[in-house]
C-alpha cells in the first residue's frame, strides 16, 4: 500500500479546517513527499495524474489528524489499578497516593511500553500529534529517548519533555534538568521530522525558586519554552501564597518561565490578574475537561480566557487519545457547571481543538501547517466513515462531531504521507504484542507501586 511517495487520495469529502472551513465534495488530494501538493476535485486530479497510485476513500470524510496539546504517556499503566486505603479525598491526595508513587514504580521498559500503548490508541483514534509530559524518577536518564524511539516506530508526531520537580530531592531535580537539556540537544542529531521538545516542569508547588532559576539558566541557549501545570487545584495557589507571597502566575512570570513558547496546563484556579499575565506573556494554556471532572478540581474559565485572546488549547491529560471525547466533555461540562446551555459554544471548542491546537503545533513544527488540509501542509490525514443522517456543512460540522462522531469511525490514519493505519488495520505497530507485553509489565509496576504505598 502506497509504495510511492507521490499518490492521490480520491473520492473524499475533504474537511480543510482552513479559515474559513470548507468541505470539498468529491474531492481529491495530491500528496508529494509527505506534503499536500494540491487539493481539488477528484476527477480533475485523476485526469491530470492518471498513472499515480490512488487511495480511494469511498466517500469518507477526509480530515486533518487530531492534535492533543497536553498528555501523559506514562499514566497508561494506571488503568484499572486500585489505590490502597480509603478513596482519595481531593486532588492533592490523588497526587500523593497515585501519581507520585506510580511514576516512581516505572522502569525503562515500562516507559517504552506505556508510550507504545498510548501511541496505538492515538493512531486508532486519529490523533497524529501529541505534546507529552513525562515522569519516571526511577528510570530518569535517557527516558525521553525511550519515548522518542517509540514515537518514531509508531510514525506519529510528538513533542516531549521531562518533568522537573523537587519532591524527590535536589539530586533528582538536577537530573531532570539534565534530561531535558540532553534530549533537546539530541533532537539536532536525530533530525526527525516527527519529534520536537520543550522543557518540562511539574508545578509551582513542587518547585523551589532555586530550581526554577536553574531551569531558566539551563534553557537559556536552547530556544525553548517550558511545559508546566498551573493552578490545577487551589493547593497550587495556596502553596505559592504561603511560601512566596504571591499567586502562581506572577511567580512564574518573574522567574522567566512564562512566554510565547511556554505551555501551562489546566489554569483552573487562576484569577483575573493571572489571566492578564498569561495574555501579556503570550503563554499557551491547555484545557483537559475529562481529567478536571475526574479529579473534581473545577472548571477553567475557558471562555473568559479566549475572549482575552489567550491561546487556549485542548489536551487530554493522559486519558484516551480520542480527542472527540474531549470535545464533547468541554462542550457539556461548562453548560453543567454554569447551568447555562449557552456556555461553551461549539465554535469555542473548534477554536481550542482546531485552530489553537494547530497554532501550537506550528510552534513545534514550523512550516508544516499541521491541523489543516491546504496546499503545502504536512499530509497528516485521517479518514472518517461518517455519513450524516442530517444535512452536513462546514458551518454545522462542530455539532456533528460533538453529537455524532465516535472514535470507531476512524478507518485510516496518515502522518507525513505515510499510512499508520488503513481500513482499521495498524501498519506500524503490533497491537497484540504491545498489549500482551504491557499487561505483563503493568502487573509488575502495580506490585512495585503497592510496596511504595
Amino acid at each position: 500500500m502506497l509504495q510511492n511517495r507521490t499518490f492521490l487520495i480520491t473520492n473524499g469529502r475533504i474537511v480543510t479546517w482552513a479559515d474559513p472551513n470548507e468541505i470539498i465534495e468529491n474531492g481529491g488530494i495530491l500528496v508529494e513527499d509527505g506534503r499536500i501538493a494540491k487539493i481539488g476535485s477528484s476527477a480533475e486530479l485523476i485526469a491530470a495524474h492518471p498513472d499515480l497510485e490512488q487511495l480511494d476513500t469511498g466517500n469518507q470524510l477526509v480530515m486533518p489528524g487530531n492534535i492533543c496539546a497536553h498528555t501523559h504517556f506514562y499514566g497508561a499503566f494506571a488503568r484499572g489499578m486500585g489505590i490502597p486505603g480509603p478513596p482519595p479525598k481531593d486532588f492533592p491526595d490523588i497526587l500523593e497516593r497515585l501519581w507520585w508513587r506510580l511514576d516512581r514504580a516505572l522502569l525503562d521498559l515500562d516507559t517504552e511500553y506505556s508510550a507504545l500503548v498510548c501511541l496505538v490508541d492515538a493512531i486508532k483514534h486519529g490523533t497524529t500529534t501529541l505534546v507529552d509530559h513525562h515522569a519516571s524518577p526511577s528510570a530518569l536518564n535517557n527516558s525521553l529517548d525511550m519515548i522518542a524511539d517509540a514515537v518514531e516506530m509508531a510514525g506519529v508526531r510528538a513533542a516531549l519533555c521531562y518533568e522537573v520537580t523537587d519532591r524527590n530531592g535536589p539530586e533528582e531535580a538536577i537530573a531532570g534538568i539534565g534530561e531535558n537539556v540532553r534530549f533537546l540537544y539530541s533532537l539536532k542529531e536525530r533530525e526527525s521530522e516527527l519529534l520536537a521538545g520543550t522543557f518540562g516542569l511539574h508545578a509551582s508547588l513542587s518547585l523551589s525558586d532555586e530550581t526554577l532559576a536553574n531551569c531558566v539558566a539551563a534553557a537559556a541557549d536552547l530556544d525553548t519554552g517550558f511545559h508546566i501545570h498551573v493552578a490545577e487545584h487551589e493547593a497550587d495557589e495556596y502553596d505559592s501564597l504561603h511560601k512566596y507571597g504571591q499567586r502562581v502566575a506572577p511567580r512564574l512570570a518573574e522567574a522567566g518561565i512564562l512566554g510565547p513558547k511556554s505551555i501551562v496546563a489546566h489554569a483552573v484556579h487562576v484569577d483575573a490578574v493571572e489571566k492578564n499575565i498569561l495574555r501579556e506573556t503570550g503563554t499557551w494554556v491547555t484545557h483537559q475537561p475529562r481529567s478536571n471532572m475526574n479529579n473534581a478540581v473545577g472548571a477553567a474559565d475557558i471562555e473568559g480566557m479566549l475572549r482575552l485572546g489567550i491561546p487556549v488549547c485542548l489536551g487530554n491529560d493522559g486519558f484516551s487519545n480520542n480527542m472527540w471525547a474531549e470535545w464533547k466533555m468541554a462542550y457539556l461540562m461548562h453548560k453543567q457547571v454554569h447551568r447555562d446551555p449557552r456556555r461553551a459554544n461549539g465554535m469555542d471548542i473548534v477554536q481550542m481543538a482546531i485552530h489553537n491546537n494547530a497554532a501550537l503545533a506550528d510552534m513545534f513544527w514550523p512550516g508544516k501547517q499541521i491541523g489543516r488540509l491546504v496546499g503545502g501542509a504536512a499530509a497528516d490525514i485521517i479518514f472518517v466513515d461518517y455519513h450524516a443522517t442530517t444535512p452536513l456543512s462546514a458551518g454545522n460540522l462542530p455539532w456533528h462531531i460533538i453529537f455524532g462522531f465516535e472514535s470507531s469511525l476512524v478507518t485510516s490514519t496518515m502522518v507525513a504521507g505515510k499510512l499508520l493505519m488503513h481500513n482499521r488495520e495498524l501498519l506500524t505497530l503490533d497491537e497484540a504484542e504491545i498489549t500482551e507485553r504491557s499487561r505483563q509489565l503493568a502487573a509488575e509496576v502495580w506490585q512495585r507501586y503497592e510496596k511504595l504505598s
